[in-house]
Parts: structure tokens; sequence; C-alpha cells
């Protein structure tokens, strides 16, 4: 799959921004599972979150990966081709343990 995306030569190691959804956790929401952004570390929500905070960064900084991280999952996605990425061994830690809402 690698090969179908130009951007992961651009995959960064990152710091997470926090322990959850940046954003959830400022304005009191919930999220469904986490994304982190590979180029800044911005953590926010996904698609099946109400307020879908990780696409939201992607429209706001045209960073185009992300990785599944609730937990780490080995997984990344690229907005721009549309495309999973294997990570392998490339996921980022957790920085601790992160809330769960339900």
């Amino acid at each position: 799959m690698m090969d179908e995306c130009g951007h992961t030569r651009d995959i960064k190691d990152v710091t997470p921004s926090a322990l959850g959804c940046e954003e959830c956790l400022k304005n009191g929401s919930w999220w469904v599972h986490l994304r982190l952004c590979r180029t800044c570390g911005h953590v926010g929500c996904c698609d099946d979150s109400p307020n879908r905070h990780a696409t939201k960064h992607f429209h706001a900084t045209q960073h185009p990966v992300i990785e599944g991280y609730d937990p780490p999952e080995g997984w990344g996605w690229c907005y721009v081709d549309e495309v999973f990425i294997d990570l392998g061994e490339r996921t980022t830690p957790q920085n601790g343990p992160i809330p769960r809402f339900v």
C-alpha cells in the first residue's frame, strides 16, 4: 500500500498533543476513536465521533497522514490519496492512559 502514496516520505515521529482528542477535552465532548497527525502530533477524534476533529485538522492544515491511535493500531490513512498505510514498527506510543467515553 505504501507505494500508492507519495506522502509516506513525510511521516514524522511526533509527540502526541494530548491524552485524548485535544478539542474534545477542551469543550467537554466525547469521542469514539482517536487519530494522531503524523506531521505535527495533533490528537483528534475520528469521523465516527460527533465532532470529527482529526478530519477538521486535516482541512485546516493539509497535514496528509494520520495514525489510528486508540490504542496505537499500526495503520495510517492518507487523506489526500485516500489509502491506508502500514506503519509497521513506526507506531507512536501513547504518553499515558487515554480517558474512555461511552
